[in-house]
């Protein structure tokens, strides 16, 4: 094995995770309770970017567990509490929401991540917008 396919491979693999771009990344959401006044806006971070992977054409021929593809998702997460604003005294005015410290690559788990890539196109507010920096 030469020298330099030796150290391609080294560096390959230790740059591997790093060149995926699974990091944690700056998101807003707009949260709104009909009985509320307003609408709270909420900067945050989520994990998000690419994660190395690659399609099997031989599906048939490999076991279930070598199928799954990585996804970017959290490693460590936090989460953090908003007081949505003018919500009357018989409502619960509070929010929770998570905030991502660290992210990997990894197989998504449905305990805590929507593992399905479908784009909502309801984050907005139709209510007077309060912001809510964390």
């Amino acid at each position: 094995m030469s020298l330099f396919f030796a150290m391609s491979l080294l560096f390959g693999l230790t740059f591997g995770q790093t060149a995926s771009l699974c990091a944690p990344s700056e998101y807003t959401i707009h949260v709104e309770k009909r009985e509320c006044a307003y609408c709270l806006v909420i900067n945050t971070t989520i994990c998000a970017g690419f994660c190395m992977t690659r399609d099997s054409n031989g599906k048939k021929l490999l076991l279930k567990s070598a199928l799954s593809q990585n996804v970017c998702t959290y490693k460590e997460m936090l989460y953090q509490t908003a007081l949505i604003p003018g919500c009357p005294h018989h409502t619960i005015p509070y929010y929770s929401y998570p905030v991502a410290v660290s992210c990997k690559c990894g197989k998504c788990n449905t305990d805590y991540s929507d593992c399905v890539h479908e784009k909502v196109r309801t984050n907005y507010c139709t209510k007077p917008q309060k912001i809510c920096n964390m």
